[in-house]
């Protein structure tokens, strides 16, 4: 009797850990104030080794053998071909682990909006879909809105 309540307590708890992750993966989110995070995180083109765009800056973290990454890749891309001044950048996480302790990068992919001085305004585990991605870059434009 024992081991099935112990059982039946795992699935429980793996079950809620499921669902809490599927209701936050991809989920593009303000950049949280206070405590260690209060200096604005400056990212530059000799940080993600591309030229940042003039309005906006989709920064994805990949890994090779990772499904969600190429859906990723393709969903920003579109939308940085539909929004002017807005440059995709994907950087391999594997290459680049400095940036990735850096940012506090635990999964690929992880998405950074980045503004046009390269300030981070909004950041995704998991992929995020394309209304969410162009609602954040009008965020980005407008000012870096920190309050969503």
């Amino acid at each position: 009797m024992t081991g099935a309540l112990a059982a039946a307590a795992v699935l429980l708890a793996a079950t809620v850990f499921g669902l809490l992750r599927r209701r936050r993966d991809g989920v593009l989110r303000a950049r949280r104030r206070g405590g260690d995070d209060e200096v604005d995180e400056i990212l530059r083109r000799d940080d993600v080794g591309a030229e940042l765009g003039e309005r906006a800056t989709l920064l994805q973290f990949s890994s090779a053998f990772c499904a969600p990454c190429r859906a990723t890749r393709r969903v920003l891309g579109e939308v940085a071909e539909m929004v002017e001044g807005v440059a995709h950048v994907e950087i391999d996480a594997e290459s680049r682990l400095d940036l990735v302790r850096r940012l506090n990068v635990v999964r690929t992919p992880t998405v950074f909006v980045l503004d046009a001085e390269g300030r981070i305004v909004r950041r995704a585990t998991g992929a995020p879909r394309k209304p969410d991605v162009i609602a954040a870059l009008g965020a980005a434009v407008d000012g870096g809105d920190r309050s969503a």
